[in-house]
């Protein structure tokens, strides 16, 4: 009997369609020869099985649905939620309580992965190297001139807490910081101001299996507009992907290296992404991570799967079968 794999899609946020499209996307993937697999999109309503012949609610004392007239469970999650529930490690923690497994991180990486500052902050204890910032919260007294004297200019803004560039500024002035932080705050309840580095920006693929963390070939993202924005990843012809990037080899090594480390380090689980800003002399500078990265035919990973040969259908029925093997 073929197991029953649930696609979960959605999100409590803006980043609610571009999820679906991923979930949508994986759910195609996935083989059908090995898997039922189900597609689930989640909202702050209806948690609704896609079928065939309409929407049927999910169950939520059990993740489970009925249809004609039976009930179906499912032997593991895809986790393919973009923010909250599902990448802040809300979503993990309920299916930890169900005892069903799934192919993300757990609650705690989740929770941390999902806060850039904590993140940055934890991995520093790591002596990874990343930009300066500074927290603000609601509460906080907002002194654009020492926040300037902290992270310089010109300097990035952002939501602590979110994805997919949605309220994200690169300010260049410091009359340009107080609406920027307005907008990084429309998004969340946390702004993070960055300073900028300087250099080549690249972007990394890992997943973990039974014989360890697989690091995927390394894309280098050179972008028309002032930094890889929401336009620059969703638009065509406003940014180029290079994969696999035209690094160095000893770059390329240590930078494949420093993404295995860091998905160890912050106890990743599942595919994952990378972020780094590499300089002019070679130094590698931590940008984010993020755990539940886009799974487009367009998107980042897909396309380094491609570049090293792998049968994306195979990749996912690893990490599947891991994820069920680890997390019974």
């Amino acid at each position: 009997m073929k197991k029953k794999i649930a696609v979960v899609g959605g999100s409590f946020t803006s980043e609610s369609d571009i999820s679906k499209n991923s979930a949508l996307q994986v759910s195609g993937m996935i083989d059908k020869n090995q898997y039922d697999v189900y597609t689930v999109f989640i909202s702050h309503g209806d948690w609704m099985v896609q079928m065939p012949d309409g929407e049927f609610p999910i169950d939520k004392s059990d993740f489970s649905f009925t249809y004609k007239g039976e009930k179906i469970n499912f032997d593991c999650v895809y986790n393919s939620i973009h923010g909250t529930p599902g990448e802040d490690g809300q979503m993990p923690g309920y299916w930890d309580l169900l005892g069903i497994p799934y192919t993300s991180c757990g609650v705690f990486a989740g929770s941390l992965t999902f806060n850039k500052y904590a993140t940055k902050t934890f991995l520093k204890t790591f002596d990874v190297k990343t930009a300066d910032a500074v927290l603000l919260r609601p509460w906080n007294e907002i002194n654009v001139s020492d926040i300037v004297a902290k992270v310089g200019l010109p300097c990035f803004v952002k939501p602590n807490n979110g994805g997919s560039s949605f309220g994200v500024s690169k300010v260049k002035t410091e009359a340009d910081m107080i609406p920027a932080i307005e907008k990084a705050f429309g998004e969340d309840t946390e702004v993070i101001i960055e300073r900028f580095v300087k250099g080549t920006e690249v972007s990394v693929g890992a997943y973990e299996v039974e014989d360890g963390v697989h690091v995927l070939p390394i894309t280098e993202i050179r972008t028309k507009n002032e930094f890889f924005d929401y336009q620059a990843k969703y638009e065509s012809g406003f940014s180029e992907e290079i994969t696999p990037a035209e690094l160095s080899d000893a770059i390329t090594k240590a930078c494949k290296a420093e993404t295995a480390r860091i998905y160890k380090c912050l106890g990743c689980f599942g595919i994952c992404r990378v972020d780094f800003i590499i300089t002019d002399s070679g130094e590698l500078n931590f940008l984010e991570i993020n755990t539940n990265p886009g799974m487009s035919k367009a998107s980042i990973v897909p396309k380094q799967m491609r570049a090293e040969g792998l049968n994306e259908a195979e990749v996912f029925s690893a990490i599947i079968e891991h994820s069920i093997k680890a997390r019974k």
